[in-house]
């Protein structure tokens, strides 16, 4: 999938690889921004417990 992608990109391998890095963050971006806060409330891992 990722050749593929990679493959299908406009440019020289310079160019190709600075379209790539630049998808790589947009994607992270995304996640961390929209999806995974939507996904927060569901998480177990976020409860947190006092010790008495």
């Amino acid at each position: 999938m990722y050749g593929w992608i990679f493959r299908h990109l406009p440019g020289p391998l310079w160019a190709r690889i600075l379209i790539a890095i630049v998808l790589i963050v947009a994607v992270v971006l995304l996640l961390m921004q929209y999806v995974f806060p939507a996904f927060v409330e569901y998480s177990p891992f976020t409860e947190t417990s006092t010790i008495e």
